[in-house]
């Protein structure tokens, strides 16, 4: 499917924040190790997590959906090496996730995916993993991953390479699973979203910032029984729609209910750096994550530079803030953002293609990248963009169609559904102008 984005006069109203994406996977995941019964609502219909949903039930997992209310049967379940292969289509949190359930419980499993998941590198996880004593076998590190049994060590410590919240929440599944005491440290803190729902379950895990980095802690211990988890709104996906409202002028709009993790809201603070009007209003706290509705004006937007240690926290967000750069007076520049070019695509590749073709002065590093800000950009006809089968590299050229008299066709948006589903219907909500391209 491909879609064209075009100008509109203003974004006006308000949303709903979809569901969180990384959230609804863990959720589905952790709940295989509670015995108990709970539902799960607000849980993200959408082709990541529903990949992972039914990873969960070919290991047993007894799962019924009734008004889009997730009801899960884990009491007295027992959790099994799967009949067939597990296909977690183009989730990277699923399959990397779910290798530490399966690799902590010792079952037989092979892992696989979509063709742009079979070529993410994979060794990240399986380094550890086999350092922790389960048998796993990945040819050039690369799915499909092939799981034989385990047998744990009682203990273990490891010193992160790098800092990332799949392979932190890898390495704590599989201890939770396999009943290991596990001590992490990573660089900086990543997303903590792992940690907090296993707090809600009264698992004994803690973590301190020291000199030496973030220490995370787990000694096994049984979990409680709950019967209810709210899955708060993606802030990955309320992204796309704030920056819609700072670069469309005159544009006033609300976004509902929106997860405000302070490891995961980092690009509201940067964006608050860059001049825009952001209001926070109506917060609370949803089973440990703190939310918000988040009300966005037009902005006239200032240049920034992001330093490496800030980006594992808006590591999704990145592709979108460069729309914004574009309209943001002087340079923007992005360090350390290495780990995009092993996502759904190389995001800074598909980025800096995307913005050259429409003309803009970008230029990239293997870790970083620059764009040279104009606050009067403007397009005067019809650009096509590659969205490389990237849902982030997708949605951010569609908003940035929306300011643009020009249209932007951008190819290939079926990727969107592996995210945000509903991303067309929400920005027609508020006016703006996307339409499926009839070839």
């Amino acid at each position: 499917m491909d879609i064209i984005s075009s100008k509109t006069e203003t974004l006006y109203g308000e949303i709903n924040c979809p569901g969180d994406k990384s959230i609804s996977q863990r959720a589905v995941i952790l709940s295989g190790l509670l015995n108990g019964d709970l539902k799960v609502k607000n849980f993200l219909f959408a082709a990541d997590p529903l990949s992972t949903l039914n990873a969960m039930r070919e290991l047993g997992l007894q799962v019924t959906i009734e008004n889009e209310i997730i009801s899960i049967h884990a009491k007295d379940s027992l959790l099994k090496s799967p009949k067939m292969e597990l296909n977690l289509g183009n989730s990277g949190t699923g399959i990397r996730l779910i290798s530490g359930l399966i690799g902590g419980l010792g079952l037989h499993a092979t892992l696989t995916g979509d063709d742009s998941l079979s070529k993410r590198p994979m060794k990240r996880i399986t380094k550890p993993l086999s350092e922790m004593g389960i048998n796993i076998f990945a040819e050039s590190n690369r799915p499909p991953l092939q799981f034989k049994g385990a047998k744990l060590q009682k203990k273990f410590r490891y010193h992160m390479p790098v800092a990332s919240a799949q392979l932190k929440s890898c390495l704590l599944l599989a201890a939770v699973a396999g009943e290991m005491e596990l001590e992490l440290v990573e660089p900086v803190v990543s997303r903590n979203h792992t940690e907090l729902m296993l707090q809600s379950f009264g698992a004994n895990i803690c973590s301190e910032l020291t000199e030496n980095g973030h220490y995370i802690k787990y000694v096994p211990e049984r979990m409680i029984e709950t019967d209810f988890i709210e899955i708060v709104g993606d802030f990955s996906s309320a992204a796309f729609f704030i920056i819609a409202g700072l670069i469309t002028p005159e544009s006033d709009i609300c976004i509902k209910g929106v997860g405000i993790n302070p490891s995961r809201a980092k690009l509201v603070e940067i964006l608050l750096d860059m001049g825009a009007k952001i209001e926070l209003v109506n917060s609370s706290t949803v089973n440990g994550e703190k939310i918000a509705d988040l009300k966005v004006q037009y902005s006239e937007l200032q240049s920034i530079n992001i330093s490496p240690e800030d980006v594992p926290v808006i590591i999704d967000e990145i592709p979108i803030l460069l729309i914004a750069a574009i309209f943001a007076k002087g340079k923007t520049t992005i360090n350390g953002a290495e780990e995009l070019r092993v996502k759904e695509s190389d995001r800074l590749a598909a980025m800096e293609a995307g913005l050259k073709a429409l003309g803009v002065q970008v230029s990239s590093s293997h870790d970083s990248i620059d764009v040279e800000g104009n606050p009067n950009f403007d397009l005067e006809s019809l650009t096509i963009i590659d969205s490389f089968g990237d849902h982030r590299i997708a949605m951010s050229f569609l908003v940035l169609g929306q300011r643009v008299a020009g249209d932007i066709l951008v190819k290939d948006c079926n990727n969107i559904q592996t995210s945000y589903p509903d991303f067309m219907r929400d920005m027609i909500k508020l006016g703006g102008s996307l339409e499926e391209y009839a070839k």
